[in-house]
């Protein structure tokens, strides 16, 4: 192998390849037999290692006795991150007291705060207003949702949520019952959604010696795939139809994981 020692490199002056330090094709480029390596035959670069390998055929392998890592600083806005590999397994840090931000479409999906606090602005979630009037006996009984105070993903329409994505989701609700018929021999609220029914039952001909208000409430974490829904029904038996679900009843639901 043949060694020049120079102390300065420059490019070409003029022409296609002006300014420009170029090694020609084929040629692999080495800088202190492993610092920094070059592959022209798998356009691999490697750090720390002349066998540059990567998951996805392409890209930058870096090796370090003790673990790697990869530091970005913003010197204006006094910001650091950085991508570390050590012992304990993947680290994505910021390494300065600023959010780390997770984006896709470069949009913000996920931010952790220099507290460790997480939020998910584009995790469907929703809330809104229950109310029906005079139940019908012996039919079960969609509940209309009057208002949304809130529907993150826009997952929610008459009276029904569509999942957008498969998980596990929780919903609850809480139904105040107003002018419920003491003699009604049954009471159900249910949870419906497309994989399977959750179910609540009372009998006020038992514990109510005449009409009045009763609250119920629930919850359940159902498993939904993409496009399967959720909706809560009532039913009522016995008596008159006569009870009502006040509109001070709420329901919500949102995706956990």
């Amino acid at each position: 192998m043949s060694k020049i020692t120079v102390t300065t490199i420059a490019g070409a002056t003029s022409g296609a390849d002006a300014n420009k330090v170029k090694i020609e094709s084929g040629d692999d480029l080495v800088v202190s037999t492993d610092k920094l390596f070059v592959d022209a035959s798998t356009d691999l670069i490697g750090i720390g290692t002349t066998s540059p390998a990567t998951a996805t055929g392409g890209g930058i392998d870096i090796h370090r006795n003790g673990g790697s890592s990869v530091r970005i600083d913003d010197t204006t806005n006094s910001v650091t991150g950085e991508l570390q590999v050590y012992s304990a397994g993947l680290n994505l840090a910021t390494v300065t007291n600023h959010n780390l931000v997770l984006s896709t479409n470069n949009s913000a999906k996920m931010i952790i705060d220099g507290s460790g606090r997480v939020t998910m602005p584009s995790q469907p979630c929703f809330s809104a207003t229950a109310t029906t009037t005079n139940i019908p006996l012996t039919t079960q009984t969609t509940i209309t949702l009057s208002s949304e105070r809130f529907d993150v993903g826009g997952n929610l329409a008459n009276n029904t949520f569509t999942a957008p994505v498969s998980g596990k989701y929780l919903f609850t609700f809480m139904f105040y019952f107003s002018n419920l018929d003491a003699g009604h021999t049954t009471l159900d609220t249910h949870i419906k959604t497309s994989n399977k029914q959750y179910q609540m039952t009372w009998r006020p001909s038992v514990f109510m010696n005449s009409d009045g208000n009763f609250s119920a409430s629930g919850s359940v974490i159902a498993d939904m795939d993409t496009n399967d829904t959720c909706y809560f029904t009532t039913y009522v038996s016995g008596g008159a139809a006569q009870t009502d679900i006040h509109g001070d009843s709420q329901v919500s639901g949102c995706l956990l994981l």
